[in-house]
């Protein structure tokens, strides 16, 4: 299974509509996870066109994100792998530990927010941001990330540019 994992597209102001070379990934991708600051429920129907869809809120989510089935937080299994999701995760400082105690069953936990692009393991838990692929901010490029889960286990991480 390849999930696309995504987050801060901040709609309208910046993702006006799906950019190319992210519609590239989303192709191929059997699932979309949305790791908050959609901004506007209309980006979640535009990215549905290309794999099922799942979202969580984010700070700048309004009623109608809610209203389209985004929780604050959600857990899922993708192909046996027990998946979280969660927009803001606080601090950099005991992320790992505190994402554990968050979803203590959760293999990998995705979230987004600070718009920096994070893949790291510590505390039982590997945790996932994969950037902003429209508000990079300091970061060099925007970005996605590219998740391949195979019976139960998360056989490639990668967070990749797409501008």
């Amino acid at each position: 299974m390849r999930a696309v994992a995504i987050s801060d597209t901040h709609a309208p102001r910046r993702w006006k509509s799906c950019p190319p070379r992210v519609a590239e990934h989303l192709r191929g991708a059997d699932v979309i996870l949305h790791a908050g600051d959609v901004c506007v429920a209309s980006v979640l129907d535009e990215m549905a066109a290309y794999a099922p869809v799942h979202a969580v809120l984010g700070n700048n989510d309004g009623p109608d994100v809610a209203e389209w089935g985004a929780p604050e937080r959600l857990e899922l299994d993708l192909d046996g792998l027990a998946v979280a999701m969660v927009h803001d995760s606080g601090q950099a400082k005991g992320r790992t530990a505190r994402m554990r105690r968050w979803f203590p069953g959760a293999d990998l936990v995705v979230f987004g927010h600070s718009h920096i692009p994070l893949d790291e393991t510590g505390d039982g838990v590997r945790i996932f941001n994969p950037g902003s692929p429209t508000d990079r901010r300091r970061q060099p490029h925007g970005t996605l990330g590219l998740l391949d889960i195979h019976d139960g286990r998360l056989t490639g991480a990668l967070i990749v540019p797409v501008t």
